[in-house]
């Protein structure tokens, strides 16, 4: 009888545990308008309101402006008073592998990438994973929306849009499958296998580049033809995932690391008549044709500002300032956190703000600027009355990592935990060390 006690107990203390290191549950929608009142509303567009009131209903903003000029009757509202707070647009994190990499350095836990060169018929969403324990931890600094994009050579796949509280898939959804990703042949020597390989029969750096813009000249001339038949006798899906290239409802996101690549893609992108282009992953190489880019009107995605610059001879504190370089010549600019520690993602932001760009302006990159690259600005990136209602409350300054305090987030007007595994953790510890320092 002591044994089965034994194992009932141990069985209800593990049960406990795992239940404590699950994500958290998914909030229901909106049923009772909201109001937040008395905080410092900073809207996404530069402007900001002091003891302001934001009121949403059924997910949708209703009232952004001054508490005093607030007509409707409150007692018909559920209210939070924040006053003291800071009120901002939910962030969005673009060009990511959240939900598709749990651990890298686990295959099992991988799913961002498929095997061959031309996939754009693979769709990244459908591997995004709703229950990453590493989604909780992101959303907990204020990042609410992300793109997810697969990952591979040439062309890896389609991506999305996803909210970041979510069953599965479906639910997440934000926007499906509105762009494909590009990844420029680079002409430097392939290393490792790759490269004795070539060696060995005879190749070079030249020729596989060769092979790999002809491969896409072909496709997208094979989807150019495609895209001109109304109903193709044989659905061809590599050729039906392109088709939204030439008519404008898809984003070409194009990657190049050499200024004669980013030169070459857009090119090329422009010969076969796509009418949306973005350059991801822009840095100094970016720069450097920065007038070529700005002829093209070609919006920027930046990368990771926190990082060393990529020449030795370059400034140190390049990638800080690089924003606020390409927005003063014109350019549509998003920041965005390449590694996997993506709830940095406000600090990536912020930091540019002391080289070159306005509290204001550094939020934008990661608001704003990222939903019209997105293509998302009409339903969010900023607090304006008809938007969806995704706003994060902070205790302090968002993007700066010393005060950063979220206590509130809401997506589409849902009130959304703030639990994630590095809290449920720190809890656990702490019990430790307080039922130790208390016998």
């Amino acid at each position: 009888m002591k044994t089965v006690k034994y194992f009932s107990v141990l069985f209800l203390l593990l049960a406990g545990y795992a239940l404590a290191a699950q994500s958290p549950v998914v909030a229901p929608a909106q049923k009772k308008p909201v109001i937040l009142t008395g905080g410092t509303i900073h809207t996404g567009t530069g402007e900001v309101i002091e003891n302001g009131l934001i009121a949403f209903s059924a997910g949708r903003i209703t009232y952004v402006g001054k508490a005093e000029d607030f007509r409707s009757d409150k007692s018909q509202f559920e209210s939070f008073d924040v006053t003291g707070k800071q009120i901002y647009p939910g962030l969005i994190l673009t060009n990511t592998i959240l939900g598709l990499v749990e651990i890298g350095a686990v295959d099992v836990t991988v799913d961002a990438r498929e095997i061959g060169d031309l996939n754009p018929n693979v769709r990244a969403i459908a591997a995004y994973n709703t229950d990453s324990h590493v989604i909780p931890v992101v959303r907990s600094n204020g990042v609410l929306l992300a793109q997810v994009m697969p990952q591979g050579s040439l062309l890896a796949g389609s991506c999305s849009v996803v909210q970041l509280d979510a069953w599965n898939w479906e639910d997440a959804a934000y926007k499906m499958d509105n762009g494909l990703m590009l990844d420029w042949p680079a002409k430097a020597v392939p290393g490792g296998r790759q490269g004795a390989y070539f060696a060995m029969f005879g190749g070079n750096s030249a020729s596989v580049y060769d092979i790999n813009v002809e491969a896409l000249e072909k496709i997208f001339s094979d989807a150019i033809a495609y895209s001109g038949v109304d109903k193709p006798v044989n659905v061809n899906l590599r050729l039906e995932a392109l088709k939204g290239l030439f008519d404008g409802s898809k984003t070409l996101y194009l990657s190049s690391s050499e200024p004669k690549g980013i030169i070459a893609a857009v090119s090329f992108a422009k010969k076969y008549g796509v009418k949306k282009i973005v350059l991801t992953s822009a840095d100094e190489a970016a720069w450097q044709v920065k007038d070529f880019l700005k002829e093209n009107n070609i919006p920027l995605i930046l990368a990771n500002p926190l990082r060393l610059p990529e020449s030795e001879h370059s400034d140190v504190r390049m990638p800080f300032k690089l924003p606020a370089m390409f927005m003063h010549e014109g350019f549509l600019v998003a920041v965005t956190y390449s590694s996997q520690a993506y709830p940095n993602l406000p600090f990536a932001a912020g930091i540019t703000a002391g080289y070159g760009l306005s509290k204001e302006e550094a939020l934008q990159t990661v608001t704003l600027n990222a939903a019209k690259i997105l293509g998302i600005d009409d339903v969010t990136g900023s607090l304006e009355k008809g938007k969806d209602a995704n706003i994060v409350v902070s205790d302090g300054d968002l993007l700066d990592m010393k005060t950063n305090n979220v206590i509130y987030a809401f997506i589409n007007g849902r009130n959304i935990s703030l639990d994630n595994k590095h809290k449920q953790l720190g809890r656990r510890f702490q019990a430790k060390y307080d039922q130790q320092s208390a016998r």
